[in-house]
């Protein structure tokens, strides 16, 4: 487990590799560290804004050979968000380093954690939360995969669907409340009697008397939320769904 003065030192260090690499025209502190919220298990979040002209794949690949040179990388992997590449590594110690190698139009604040360090940002449009549309869609779709799975007798399949079943409730909650749905991020924040009335939801073993007993209780819980934010549409829902968890 690394602490947190051996984080502190290697964004350090990483920032100043950045001052000193002329392809990079700008660094910005992004996640808790941007916003003062670190704790002893937070990650390195890092953006750095690459200057026009520049070999974006070389620049990573450079910057990837150090980490594992210099800094005891045992794996790592990305995701791309347009033409931003969010390269991540995990470090021996088990720390995690996020950075973010942005051409220069998209080098900017997208979230309130951006703290610019040096360089010149340059204005985003804000990431959104998704609409409930899209994450009751995305229950019903779950709903339909847990019926045929456990009349399949695709036992892990069928947990798989139950827990996406519930998870699109829980985003819903949030999204309702007005906490971070992504992720899990602002499960931490919803009332006691929101998460209590999802907990019989929680699948407790493969067995199919026990799948249908949790699939049951995910789409009351699933129903309850959309009733609160879409209720036309829980109206024209709740006929259907029922039937499924019959």
């Amino acid at each position: 487990m690394f602490t947190e003065q051996e984080r502190a030192s290697l964004r350090d260090a990483l920032v100043a590799a950045a001052r000193a690499d002329e392809r990079i025209g700008g660094v910005a502190l992004t996640g808790s560290g941007a916003v003062g919220a670190e704790d002893e298990w937070s990650d390195i979040d890092l953006a750095f804004g690459l200057e026009h002209g520049v070999d974006q794949s070389e620049v990573i690949a450079d910057w990837t050979r150090m980490m594992y040179d210099e800094h005891e990388v045992i794996h790592h992997t990305e995701m791309r968000s347009r033409g931003t590449v969010y390269r991540v590594f995990l470090l021996a110690n088990t720390l995690q380093v996020d950075i973010a190698f942005a051409p220069r139009g998209e080098f900017g604040a997208r979230a309130a954690t951006f703290r610019l360090l040096f360089g010149e940002a340059v204005e985003q449009v804000p990431f959104g939360e998704p609409a409930a549309v899209e994450l009751i869609g995305m229950g019903w779709l779950y709903a339909l995969h847990a019926r045929s799975s456990i009349a399949r007798g695709k036992v892990w399949q069928a947990e798989y669907m139950i827990s996406g079943l519930r998870d699109q409730a829980l985003a819903l909650a949030c999204l309702r409340l007005g906490f971070p749905s992504s992720q899990g991020r602002g499960l931490h924040l919803l009332p006691q009697a929101t998460t209590a009335a999802l907990e019989p939801a929680l699948v407790r073993s493969v067995d199919p008397t026990e799948l249908t007993r949790a699939f049951r209780a995910a789409v009351v819980v699933l129903l309850a939320e959309v009733e609160l934010v879409e209720p036309a549409v829980a109206a024209r829902l709740e006929g259907p769904l029922r039937e499924l968890a019959r």
